[in-house]
């Protein structure tokens, strides 16, 4: 089980892609094994999800996106209002208005050579967007186990970028499966809690909701509505430092992202937080919900 597990659609047997403006079918959508991002994950990516016919929070995925591309100085090759065009006609073309999640990805395009350097990205860039019907299915919590892959420094590969390389994430996921969890829980440099490895932790203790500071951990667009809801109804939240312990005393506890919205943990490293979504945590979900509901009209 995961955050990202989906009721089985059929129709995404058949669902056309978007590659580089061309839709096709999901069998002939394929890039290059010289594109650089299969070849070395060089390229960024956005994940958002459609209500009643619009992309929630477009806005702020549409800025992380150009911004992720300024820091490693790609350019994407589309300004914001053809990107939207693309995604509402890869939306159309499946016949999707709701209960879907799209995927644009941005590679830094075709290399003439098997190598590293960003010069011999010739061809460029990849663009390529998957649209699913998507409905998110999360029969129970999940289950949480602190790995000893840590968030790191901005100056390795920064936390903050949504890139391609998530193999530190994937072998942080891999430790928490072997250990028997769902998901990792990752602290960063200094042994703090950070992060999951795909979303963002929070807990709730004595009625306060805290979450990581945000320096080593994607600064997620689902975690900052979630803190700004709380700041907005009088729902005492904090950004700061804790450790394991205080989680291991948390009341609740609760991942946020775009797929899962607010997704309930039931257990980290073996200690019981809850076996459903507590009350704190449904009330930030049905205050997420009605602000989906108003940003999607």
């Amino acid at each position: 089980m995961s955050t990202h597990d989906a009721l089985e659609d059929p129709r995404n047997a058949d669902i056309l892609i978007w590659v580089n403006g061309t839709l096709k079918p999901r069998a002939e959508a394929t890039v290059s094994v010289y594109d650089s991002g299969f070849m070395l994950g060089d390229g960024i990516w956005e994940g958002l999800r459609l209500h009643n016919g619009t992309w929630a929070f477009l806005s702020d995925h549409l800025d992380r996106l150009f911004e992720g591309a300024l820091a490693i100085d790609l350019d994407i090759g589309m300004d914001r209002a053809q990107l939207t065009d693309a995604l509402n006609a890869t939306a159309a073309a499946n016949g999707m208005t709701d209960d879907a999640h799209a995927r644009l990805m941005v590679t830094r395009g075709l290399k003439a050579r098997p190598f590293q350097h960003p010069s011999l990205s010739l061809e460029g860039p990849t663009v390529v967007i998957i649209c699913e019907h998507s409905v998110p299915s999360l029969p129970a919590p999940i289950r949480l186990a602190t790995v000893p892959h840590l968030r790191g420094l901005p100056m390795t590969q920064d936390p903050k970028l949504n890139s391609h390389s998530k193999l530190n994430c994937i072998l942080a996921c891999v430790a928490a499966q072997k250990a028997g969890a769902d998901e990792a829980l990752m602290l960063d440099i200094h042994g703090f809690v950070n992060t999951t490895n795909s979303c963002n932790f929070f807990i709730v203790r004595k009625g306060e909701v805290w979450t990581s500071t945000g320096d080593y951990c994607m600064n997620g667009i689902t975690r900052a509505k979630v803190i700004d809801l709380c700041r907005a109804n009088d729902i005492p939240v904090r950004e700061r430092n804790f450790s394991l312990v205080e989680c291991y005393g948390a009341d609740e506890a609760f991942l946020t992202g775009t797929f899962g919205a607010q997704t309930p943990v039931s257990e980290i490293d073996g200690r019981p937080i809850g076996t459903e979504a507590g009350p704190v945590t449904r009330r930030i979900r049905r205050l997420y919900a009605d602000l989906v509901a108003h940003d999607c009209g």
